[in-house]
């Protein structure tokens, strides 16, 4: 049986998780947007494609993460569940 004060730390190494896999993303999205701005001075892709690239590279950013919460959230409740 774990005590309360373990299961906090589970919780605590969760949201630790959480926010590293969130990092992690922001380092994807940096890698992919300095790609896009040296597509567009290269002049290989138009203003448009890269506004509707990094409007897309965004909504996929926004997803990732609110999946990372609520996955957090439920196992979160699922540790301190008694």
């Amino acid at each position: 049986m774990m005590t309360e004060e373990n299961r906090r730390n589970l919780v605590k190494i969760a949201n630790t998780m959480a926010e590293d896999a969130k990092v992690a993303i922001r380092s994807v999205r940096s890698d992919f947007h300095k790609e896009i701005q040296k597509a567009k001075t290269e002049k290989t892709i138009s203003e448009d494609i890269l506004k509707g690239y990094e409007e897309e590279l965004q909504k996929y950013i926004t997803d990732a993460n609110k999946k990372i919460d609520d996955l957090v959230k439920v196992k979160e409740e699922e540790i301190m569940k008694v």
